[in-house]
């Protein structure tokens, strides 16, 4: 199977034979196993004191019954907070009944090989029209997967870099991304998540050359190297058909790489 190159210019040069990668059986089920098995591997254990909420002196009557009130531990002692219930759930300042616990296991595993016939999966989506279409992006007609030359790895700027998207044919996606941009309300906002942003296109690359500084600013589009490739860029969400650009280099690392994951392939 072959695919265009295409220049900075936008215009289509020679063909590319493209890696057996991406024809492999497409299997959204694994894809979307892997993607949360390794997104756990991001996460950090979190819970709560397990002292939290009792810490107090209350005690249940002995015996419980004869005194007309609940039988529930009780303050002990004078003051204002005898006699109030404590040290259990469903009271005030009581513990939670099924807290968040430290020692709970996030981290899950994944078998090697399982985990590299996923991401051969994700590639092999990233050429499938109705998977990417299906996931929000606006291609129109073009024939993916989208083949750039190495000289896109070089482009300094944000403007630079969206002319280039525009002559590829992506300027409808560009104007989804810019206005998707939606002002998040309550505590996101007041824990550095203040925007919300669409997913936008990937683009694999050999060598950052400057394009990385560019992606920065629009939104909802990433740069990733080839050899760091991974499903969680490939199929955010675990749905795979992310709108991706390859660079003719990235293509070839991507080669390099069909003897470690031994797709299934498409017959």
């Amino acid at each position: 199977m072959k695919a265009k190159v295409i220049g900075v210019k936008g215009d289509s040069g020679k063909q590319i034979e493209l890696p057996e990668l991406f024809s492999a059986l497409p299997r959204e089920d694994l894809v979307a196993r892997a993607f949360w098995v390794l997104s756990s591997h991001g996460r950090q254990p979190y819970g709560r004191d397990p002292m939290a909420g009792m810490k107090t002196s209350a005690e249940t009557y002995n015996p419980p019954t004869g005194r007309g009130v609940a039988r529930v531990p009780r303050v002990k002692g004078g003051g204002q907070r005898s006699g109030q219930a404590a040290g259990i759930a469903s009271v005030v300042k009581g513990r939670l009944p099924h807290p968040p616990k430290a020692e709970k296991v996030i981290y899950r595993k994944i078998n090697k090989k399982e985990r590299h016939l996923a991401l051969a999966n994700a590639i092999a989506f990233t050429k499938n029209h109705e998977a990417v279409v299906k996931r929000g992006h606006r291609v129109g007609r073009l024939e993916l997967p989208l083949v750039v030359s190495d000289e896109v790895e070089t482009i300094p700027k944000t403007s630079e870099l969206r002319s280039f998207l525009a002559k590829v044919g992506l300027e409808e996606e560009l104007t989804r991304l810019y206005r998707g941009i939606k002002r998040a309300s309550g505590k996101p906002r007041q824990r550095g998540r203040a925007y919300k942003t669409r997913v936008g296109p990937l683009i694999v690359i050999a060598n950052d050359r400057g394009v990385g500084k560019a992606v920065s600013t629009i939104p909802g589009a990433e740069v990733v190297p080839a050899e760091s490739l991974s499903v969680l860029q490939l199929a955010p969400g675990g749905v795979p058909g992310r709108l991706t650009l390859w660079t003719e280099s990235a293509i070839e690392i991507v080669r390099s790489m069909e003897k470690e994951v031994e797709p299934r392939i498409a017959t």
